[in-house]
């Protein structure tokens, strides 16, 4: 390490009087020092300060710049040099010598700038700002041929396509072009799962997504899931995976959606439909996303319904019954939650037997599943009396509700439950779903509901308890006073911050509570009428008529 000292400080002398002969040689010996020991050089290479004159050494007239650069990569390879490099001033002149038309400098300053700034957010923001990015798309462009610069491109495309920053300047390269062009030439698996690694931070950005489409991934895509498919080589099984994910990510988009779907015309529809009955788990997993993304306008859902896609999802949901595939559960119950939003579709799918086919997982122990299950069905009723009914009768659909609506570790299982309950009595407005509901203990979680922090569920809540005072009050009399009804609403009712829905339904449900012997008592012991005259003068007319007309009741009931 004697000889390593003695390099450092002629190495001192010569870049200062760039006597090139001997500079190049004291370089050769630090690159082969660091070979041999790259902590320890690097060290020494600190503690000398000659890093301070490796900045000069990077200009483009320099004819060491490509060693320069080199021994600045493998230094940084240590985290300990990586601030001194920056306070050396390197990362401009490196940046600069992007420019260079020479493949071997190109490589080693890629090599540099990714290992100083190798899990630096704030570092690669900064390279991004002095604006990389397209510099490295347009070297991808021209040096494809070159793998090892190919390679450098993709890894610094990888690390800063993870920060939100970059997502703007890569929209305004043609990023996906090239990505795209390299990834028809690729047939080594690592080389394209390189390339996914860069695809998947990218497609995340809607207007990369589109380019992407109009770039033509999902031909090459189509293809890999093709010659994947019966393969149970793992390499293969992974990029089956990786490539039907990354088809699904690309429908996020609503443009590239759009442009896909071709009004249900479109060969990559087609194609996905394939997917459903497939024996693929994963490929069934990704035609049911694929569905659920394409299900996210009505046009899309009505198309779809009219031409037998949901036969296609309970087929799939009924091999996944008994042990089945969560994801593939999940995703198969998502695509018809979302079918069932256009109001044309509820009754076809009813029909179809759509509610027969997703109460059969009403014994799922998983809470998603459990989540996207209560969705479909509150889809599925709404204002749909006769289903409303048909489902708000069954005992055992209820009492698993009620189950759920304490499910405190998954707050969207417990609020989807409590909507599924409200809704059954909204839509249905039946005696008998009332008495269901009454008799398997679910009064006390919709009072709970019209306390809920979200103004929706809170509404939902008032509208059902005032049906089920309007319709069963003796039923449910001694469940309401119990969930302490009477004193929730005076609490809603004197609450500024309540909004005027929620005081206009509470005066809707006193009023409808009064034919209640104790629980009249109850709302004058409360002194209700203090709070409902303050609101005869609320800026909301509705509050405003509702307070007049309750005050009255009030008066008179008195």
């Amino acid at each position: 390490m004697d000889s390593l000292s003695d390099t450092l400080k002629k190495l001192k002398i010569t870049a200062v009087d760039r006597t090139e002969d001997s500079l190049e040689g004291c370089l050769d010996c630090l690159l082969q020092a660091l070979a041999q020991n790259n902590t320890e050089t690097s060290e020494k290479i600190q503690a000398s300060g000659i890093l301070q004159l490796f900045a000069s050494l990077l200009t483009p007239q320099s004819s060491c710049k490509a060693k320069v650069a080199n021994i600045i990569a493998e230094v940084a390879k240590n985290e300990f040099m990586r601030i001194p490099c920056v306070d050396a001033g390197l990362i401009s002149p490196l940046v600069q010598l992007l420019n260079s038309k020479d493949q071997e400098v190109l490589l080693q300053t890629g090599r540099a700038l990714g290992n100083i700034c190798y899990d630096s957010h704030s570092l690669q923001a900064q390279l991004i700002n002095m604006g990389v990015i397209p510099t490295l798309v347009k070297l991808l462009g021209i040096h494809c041929q070159n793998a090892a610069l190919t390679e450098m491109c993709l890894v610094a495309f990888g690390n800063l396509a993870e920060l939100e920053s970059s997502k703007e300047q890569f929209a305004s390269t043609n990023i996906a072009e090239e990505l795209v062009k390299l990834f028809k030439k690729q047939i080594e698996h690592d080389k394209r799962e390189m390339i996914f690694e860069v695809l998947a931070p990218l497609a995340e950005n809607d207007a990369i997504k589109l380019q992407l489409v109009e770039a033509g991934l999902v031909e090459c895509l189509l293809e890999i899931v093709q010659q994947k498919v019966d393969s149970d080589k793992e390499d293969d099984i992974t990029e089956l995976k990786t490539g039907s994910d990354l088809m699904v990510l690309l429908l996020l988009g609503d443009e590239s959606m759009q442009k896909l779907f071709e009004g249900g015309k479109g060969s990559v529809f087609q194609r996905v439909l394939s997917w459903i009955p497939s024996n693929n788990h994963q490929l069934q997993l990704a035609g049911a996303l694929a569905i659920a993304n394409f299900a996210r306008n009505d046009g899309n859902c009505i198309h779809m319904v009219d031409n037998g896609i949901v036969e296609k999802l309970m087929d799939l949901l009924d091999r996944h019954v008994e042990d089945g595939n969560v994801t593939v559960q999940h995703a198969a119950l998502s695509a018809l939650r979302n079918l069932a939003i256009p109001v044309i579709n509820k009754a076809k799918m009813l029909s179809a037997g759509v509610t027969e086919a997703v109460l059969k997982f009403l014994k799922s122990e998983m809470p998603p599943v459990q989540f996207k299950l209560l969705g479909t069905l509150r889809m599925l009723i709404d204002a749909q009396a006769e289903a409303a009914e048909q489902l708000g009768k069954n005992v055992k659909l209820v009492e698993r509700l009620v189950e759920w609506c304490e499910a405190k570790d998954h707050a969207g299982v417990m609020g989807e439950s409590n909507r599924l309950l409200s809704a059954l009595i909204r839509h249905s407005k039946s005696k008998d779903v009332i008495k269901t509901i009454v008799q398997s203990g679910g009064i006390k979680h919709l009072v709970t509901m019209a306390t809920s922090e979200h103004v929706i569920m809170q509404n939902e809540a008032l509208v059902a308890l005032a049906l089920i005072a309007a319709l069963e009050l003796g039923t449910a009399e001694k469940d309401l006073e119990s969930a302490k009804l009477v004193q929730i609403l005076h609490r809603l009712l004197a609450d500024e911050r309540s909004a005027p829905e929620i005081k206009y339904n509470s005066m809707v449900l006193i009023c409808a509570l009064m034919g209640s012997e104790s629980l009249h008592k109850e709302v004058q012991d409360l002194a209700f009428l203090d709070v409902v005259s303050k609101l005869r003068s609320h800026e909301n007319k509705s509050v405003a008529q509702q307070a007049s007309l309750t005050e009255q009741r009030l008066t008179v009931e008195s």
